[in-house]
């Protein structure tokens, strides 16, 4: 019979998801990591070189932030998978003692390629048709990629000193396995929406097969950490339907310890719908569900909608570089269409309130938005900070609403608390005709 001790180191290493509730297909769940629980749905902020950009991780944790994504390619550059493993993996390398994702890398494939000979980027324009200016046509034709993909390896050329490596599922898995994240992901290839179906098909089942060496590589090579971390697969096939129920159905057929969807999602958010609607219900129901690039309101809205469980994004801190500010209402009350103002317009010069009245996170606590302005004009470097912790809480009190909705089977009404106030995009989010 084993001790208290062994029981709680037994327990520490366990990696499980457990649904609490469900309201349709969304899940209220508990993803259970060797750096404690990730209660779902959740948001995981994007930390890509080990670091929220500018922000302590105590005032992240504090603002609810439950966990990070890190990014495996860029640590693979600097500083280097040993020196991260020298210091006992990431979590202790970034005083972050909370769940941690890895990317494999396969982003960048899509980021130092697809994304600068298509002029498309993952963030502000991941939907052409939506993009700024309307249109949304071809715009193939730029050069520049510094990615060559083969059948079995990724030749990149650095962005920072311009030297040249190759990376394989073996060697993402490797990397991912000296970084010690919770949850690593399988090495795939992001394709851009531009890409035709002939190409996306070559992609999809080049990614398959890159997941079984994930998968073997992941067994071979012992963790140099005392706890276990779990292997997510990576679902593709853009958005053609045909190559997103088959990507789903063979991804899901394999070990895995979660699933992934990622790659192109569409050109519109009504695409990245028709996307989720072809490939949940072909993931197995047991395992957690991550989305790969999402982290606008109703992006998430509709995915949770749709049964995904965990999402990333670096909108938030990102918009908080900018003095963009994430808040639901204006101040008279009115939903804001898109979410967020911006703090550097001068209507705030003068203005003594919160960002947002409603929020209870340090920032809105303590400061108004014309010192916060102020800082933001003076080029004061505690201005983005200040923004992040509001914007990282903004999100975490989304996703508490969300979860105590699903719990109490009223879903669909916060979904209409929320972007009721277009009865358009209401109905498009939840699914509805």
């Amino acid at each position: 019979m084993s001790g208290p001790a062994e029981r709680s180191e037994h327990a520490r290493n366990e990696f499980a998801f457990e649904k609490l509730a469900c309201d349709g297909s969304a899940r209220r769940g508990r993803l259970s990591t060797p750096h404690g629980a990730i209660e779902t749905p959740a948001f995981v902020a994007v930390a890509t070189q080990a670091t929220l950009k500018g922000v302590d991780p105590e005032l992240a944790a504090a603002a609810g932030t439950q966990v990070l994504f890190a990014n495996t390619y860029h640590l693979y550059l600097r500083p280097g998978p040993e020196l991260v493993a020298e210091h006992g993996g990431l979590h202790r390398f970034m005083a972050w003692q909370r769940p941690l994702f890895t990317d494999s890398g396969g982003f960048q494939v899509f980021s130092l390629g697809a994304s600068i000979e298509h002029r498309v980027g993952k963030v502000a324009n991941i939907f052409p048709d939506e993009a700024a200016g309307g249109g949304g046509g071809p715009r193939l034709g730029a050069s520049g990629s510094m990615v060559r993909v083969g059948e079995d390896e990724v030749r990149f050329v650095s962005h920072i000193d311009g030297s040249r490596h190759v990376f394989t599922p073996e060697t993402s898995i490797e990397i991912q396995r000296a970084l010690g994240a919770d949850v690593i992901l399988a090495f795939d290839e992001c394709t851009s929406p531009l890409h035709d179906e002939s190409y996306t098909r070559a992609s999809m089942l080049r990614t398959h097969r890159w997941a079984r060496r994930c998968l073997l590589a992941f067994r071979e090579r012992e963790a140099p950490h005392p706890y276990r971390q779990a292997l997510y697969g990576v679902v593709q096939g853009g958005a053609f339907e045909g190559l997103r129920r088959e990507s789903a159905a063979v991804i899901g057929a394999m070990p895995f310890e979660g699933m992934a969807i990622g790659g192109n999602l569409g050109r519109s958010h009504a695409d990245m719908h028709r996307v989720l609607e072809w490939t949940v219900p072909s993931l197995p129901e047991r395992l957690p569900r991550h989305l790969l690039g999402i982290g606008d309101v109703p992006g998430i809205l509709a995915a949770v909608v749709r049964g995904v469980d965990t999402f990333d994004c670096v909108v938030p801190t990102r918009n908080a570089r900018t003095g963009t500010v994430l808040a639901r209402h204006d101040d008279d009350g009115r939903p804001r269409p898109a979410f967020r103002f911006n703090l550097r317009n001068a209507a705030f010069a003068r203005d003594r309130r919160p960002l947002e009245g409603e929020c209870d996170c340090g920032t809105c606590r303590r400061f108004t938005r014309a010192y916060l302005r102020h800082l933001l004009k003076a080029g004061e470097s505690l201005a983005p900070q200040l923004l992040s912790v509001h914007n990282l809480r903004f999100m975490e009190r989304l996703m508490c609403e969300l979860r105590g909705a699903i719990a109490a089977g009223r879903l669909s009404d916060c979904v209409l608390e929320w972007v009721g106030h277009d009865p358009q995009l209401s109905a498009a989010v939840l699914g509805k005709p």
